[in-house]
């Protein structure tokens, strides 16, 4: 039935996709597609993008939709009703919830992209089948940033904030230096590729992209720093997330989430410095890739 059908939105910062899905298990999915943002041509141009996808996806499913889920850069302030944190800084500032609303003729439930990650990894990934019973599952995103998403019973967690699971920008160690948020040793200042990388040049005087250098760990003993680093506060990191929320199940996403050590050496590092005696906490790789933004943004809707 159409008043069954979950629509969702993922609005990148080049590339707005959307997609309708008919079922969640198994996953089928009506309609799928993708425009650009052209976020270059302001706020109320996103907007209309935001709004030409729907006409799209209306005339590709002959479907209307009761309501959409959106997954955002940067987070939508529940107290303000504004947008912050956005890299996409034409939406900072913004009511965009209430104007999409307006421009759309519909109600919007939105959540940022880490945590719409977080969910479709919850519910459509690989967690469903390696941990049927975690009602507690953390997303991760490292990459160019550090950030995460928090799902309790298959439900996203926004927080009074709107900041839930924003644990990239927690205090790890000074040696990280000033962070773009104004704070000083982030973990994202530490563990993100661009932060590792710049560890790597400071060592060895050569600039190189993080794949590259991961490459010659056997040979490069810079390289070998860079993975140390990376294992040692990975550790650190994580083990206080685990500490505050003890989740069942933590999914490693962005591009670091690929790296194999983080799933070995990486989850005995958690185990120095977590606040038990062993480590129960499982630790699984992502699986729906690109998909899992645009599908946990139909998830906000269930």
């Amino acid at each position: 039935m159409e008043n069954q059908l979950l629509w969702g939105i993922d609005l990148g910062g080049t590339k707005i996709e959307g997609a309708i899905i008919e079922s969640i298990q198994p996953l089928k999915v009506r309609s799928r597609l993708r425009i650009p943002t052209e976020k270059e041509k302001g706020y109320e141009h996103i907007i209309g993008q935001i709004g030409k996808v729907v006409d799209l996806l209306r005339e590709d499913s002959g479907a209307e939709p009761e309501r959409i889920g959106i997954g955002t850069p940067g987070t939508l302030d529940p107290i303000t009703g504004l947008m912050k944190n956005a890299n996409t800084t034409a939406l900072n500032g913004q009511p965009l919830k209430q104007d999409l609303e307006k421009a759309l003729g519909l109600p919007v439930q939105m959540a940022n992209d880490a945590n719409c990650f977080a969910v479709a990894e919850a519910r459509l990934g690989k967690v469903p089948r390696e941990a049927p019973d975690a009602q507690v599952v953390f997303g991760v995103i490292m990459g160019t940033g550090v950030g995460g998403g928090l799902v309790i019973n298959g439900q996203v967690r926004n927080g009074r904030q709107g900041i839930a699971g924003e644990w990239g920008h927690n205090f790890l160690d000074f040696s990280g230096g000033e962070c773009y948020c104004g704070q000083t040793g982030c973990v994202e200042t530490i563990i993100s590729g661009p932060a590792l990388q710049r560890f790597y040049e400071s060592e060895s005087g050569q600039k190189d992209k993080l794949k590259n250098i991961l490459e010659r760990v056997d040979t490069d003993v810079h390289a070998k720093a860079t993975l140390d680093r990376l294992i040692h506060f990975f550790g650190k990191g994580m083990a206080s997330v685990i500490n505050t929320l003890d989740p069942d199940v933590i999914v490693l996403g962005g591009g670091l989430g690929n790296i194999p050590d983080l799933y070995t050496k990486g989850v005995e590092s958690v185990k120095k410095h977590v606040f038990n005696h062993r480590l129960d906490t499982q630790f699984l790789a992502p699986e729906l890739g690109d998909s899992a933004g645009v599908f946990g943004a139909a998830m906000l809707v269930v």
